[in-house]
């Protein structure tokens, strides 16, 4: 008889975790294929802003100055965008985007940003006195940059009964690190229209 109640009590168990879970499907899609669900920021916005951004930024004047001037192609590092938006937008994902653009384009010279030059910089210290003095690699010799990427993501959300409209503004700015001045700033603007039953966002 404990058996049989024993039994019972699992049986319900198992049907209620059957239920809770419901039907799941998982399809895999190529990750270049653009899927929005929510109609927030994601990554199909982050890799096509960064491909139009850095195509405009790498065709405009102040290249081809600099490197007539100076005789080599200019230095740039990514510095930071700041997420201006109501939403949690990974912009580390967007930096990586941009940075993977300006280096595959072979316009411009890039350089690793300041994290990853806090790492690198501990492994140079570490090799003076664990490396062979042949293999070892020298202080004081990076290449500096010439040139800093940096700006913000914004938006402005508009709503009314089961309709929402969500606009983002993409601004970025190239600024000279030795003299401060700007040589390009550019802006990328989406927007989305969002329709759902629910009245109430």
């Amino acid at each position: 008889m404990r058996l049989l109640s024993v039994l019972g009590c699992l049986t319900v168990v198992l049907l209620t975790v059957s239920c809770a879970t419901g039907n799941r499907t998982v399809e895999r899609t190529s990750a270049d294929t653009a899927i929005d669900l929510s109609g927030h920021w994601n990554d199909t916005d982050s890799r096509l802003v960064a491909e139009e951004m850095v195509a405009d930024v790498t065709q405009r004047p102040w290249l081809e100055e600099f490197s007539t001037a100076s005789g080599k192609k200019p230095v740039v590092i990514v510095g930071q965008v700041k997420n201006k938006t109501a939403e949690h937008i990974q912009t580390d994902t967007f930096i990586k985007d941009l940075e993977r653009e300006l280096i595959n384009g072979g316009r411009v010279k890039f350089v690793a940003a300041d994290k990853e030059r806090a790492a690198l910089r501990q492994e140079r210290e570490d090799q003076q006195s664990q490396a062979t003095e042949d293999t070892a690699k020298r202080l004081a010799a990076e290449t500096g940059a010439d040139f800093m990427l940096q700006g913000m993501i914004s938006s402005v959300t508009d709503a009314v009964e089961g309709k929402k409209v969500v606009f983002y503004q993409v601004d970025l700015e190239l600024v000279n690190i030795e003299s401060n001045e700007k040589v390009w700033i550019g802006s990328k603007k989406i927007k989305k229209v969002i329709s759902q039953d629910s009245h109430k966002w």
